[in-house]
């Protein structure tokens, strides 16, 4: 089943930012989202505007850092729709600091959810495609698991370990699976508001309001992805602003 038409696409983080961006976009082209988020009235008022556009959308509150969240989200889009053809990995949390800071609540937080989160995706999505002998990961890294720089350790290392889940997910998915991991670089998102140092925060501001690329930049780096005949598999995305070093 190649294209974007009539695929179910269960997309995390889907309430802001690049999830938002990849449900307007995918469901204007065809697909039905499963959506889930944290923000359930964030997400109602998404559902709102692609069926007000003629799309088919539905919800469900997804917290994945619960296992059961991703298992519920998945089982909606079987409930729903019947399948389930693609799991969009996108929710994901930045608090980046200094490690001299010390905030070791927040490094946990972000293993959970950049981490766990993206295993308990697997962990839901990885029986259903094997019973359907079909389905696609993908999964929103960050050009932070290429390079790594200060105030951003802990994130980096999220993110590599997301890169190399992904690597060991594509090597043994065989041949009828696909996976990907989409990378962004400096992007226009909430990310910045997330660090609790107010000098990381207003660097990270700055660079954003400077040269960050909108996000339904990575979301088209998603939709080609889905977009491939099944016998394509698209395994890195990177997406930088032009400006970006």
């Amino acid at each position: 089943m190649s294209g974007i038409k009539g695929k179910v696409v269960a997309i995390t983080g889907a309430s802001s930012g690049i999830g938002e961006a990849t449900a307007l976009l995918l469901a204007e082209r065809g697909a039905r989202v499963v959506l889930g988020a944290r923000r359930s009235e964030r997400l109602a008022e998404l559902v709102a505007r692609i069926e007000k556009a003629g799309g088919a959308a539905v919800q469900i509150r997804t917290d994945v850092t619960r296992r059961d969240d991703l298992h519920a989200l998945v089982a909606l889009a079987g409930e729903r729709f019947g399948r389930l053809d693609v799991l969009v990995s996108n929710a994901g949390v930045g608090t980046i600091s200094p490690l001299d800071d010390l905030c070791v609540e927040e490094w946990d937080h972000m293993v959970d959810v950049n981490v766990k989160g993206v295993l308990h995706g697997i962990g839901a999505a990885l029986p259903v495609f094997r019973a359907q002998g079909a389905g696609h990961f993908i999964t929103t890294a960050s050009t932070a698991a290429f390079r790594i720089v200060p105030t951003m350790a802990v994130y980096a290392g999220t993110k590599f370990a997301v890169r190399a889940i992904c690597e060991g997910l594509r090597q043994e998915a065989g041949d009828s699976l696909r996976v990907t991991t989409v990378s962004p670089g400096a992007t226009v998102t909430d990310f910045a508001e997330a660090s609790t140092n107010s000098q990381v925060r207003a660097e990270i501001m700055r660079m954003r309001d400077h040269i960050a690329i909108p996000p339904d930049a990575i979301a088209r780096a998603i939709a080609f992805a889905i977009d491939q005949p099944a016998a394509v598999d698209v395994n890195e995305i990177v997406v930088r602003p032009t400006a970006q070093s």
